[in-house]
C-alpha cells in the first residue's frame, strides 16, 4: 500500500527556509509513535528532470536521530521542489512523509543593501536610498515592495 507503515511513525512539523541567497535549512520532529531506534532520511528533487538527492549534512538530536538538514548552493528554480523523508527501524515499518514546496515562497530575503539617509533642513526633509536585496532568482527588481519605518528618538 502507498502509506505502508505504522501510524504515527512519520515525521511531523516539517518546514524549510532558504536564506543568505543559497542556503537552506529543513527541520522536522520524529513521529510520536516511532520506535526509539528509528532513523530518518531526507531526499529532495529540485525539478522534475533533476535527480533525487539525499541530504548531505544532517542535523541530529541528542540521541543521534536525524531531525534536520543543512543545504548549501541551493538554486531557486521556477519548478516545484519535492521533499520526502522516510525512516527505518528494526522494530517496525516507518511511514514516509512528502511535500512539494516552491522554494521562492520560503525564502527569507537579505536586507536591502547600502542604505543611506541624507537629511537636510529644507522642506523635503530626508532622502533615503538603498539597493535591492540579494536573491538568486528575481530578475524583475520592480517586484520588490519596501516599507520604511521612521522612528524619532
Amino acid at each position: 500500500p502507498l502509506f505502508a507503515g505504522m501510524p504515527g511513525t512519520a515525521i511531523t512539523n516539517f518546514s524549510c527556509v532558504v536564506y543568505n541567497v543559497s542556503l537552506m535549512n529543513c527541520t522536522w520532529c520524529a513521529g510520536g509513535d516511532a520506535p526509539g531506534d528509528t532513523q530518518y532520511f531526507l531526499y529532495w528533487q529540485n525539478s522534475r528532470e533533476g535527480e533525487e538527492m539525499e541530504c548531505e549534512l544532517y542535523v541530529e538530536d541528542g540521541k543521534g536521530r536525524h531531525t534536520g538538514c543543512h543545504f548549501q548552493n541551493v538554486a531557486i528554480k521556477d519548478a516545484i521542489t519535492y521533499f520526502v523523508v522516510n525512516g527505518s527501524s528494526k522494530d517496525s515499518v516507518i511511514q514516509f512523509y512528502d511535500e512539494y514546496i516552491e522554494l521562492y515562497t520560503i525564502e527569507r530575503l537579505t536586507p536591502p543593501l547600502n542604505v543611506s539617509a541624507n537629511c537636510t533642513g529644507e522642506p523635503q526633509g530626508c532622502i533615503i536610498e538603498w539597493q535591492e536585496p540579494l536573491t538568486s532568482h528575481v530578475e524583475n527588481k520592480d517586484c520588490f515592495q519596501y516599507e520604511i519605518n521612521i522612528q524619532k528618538k
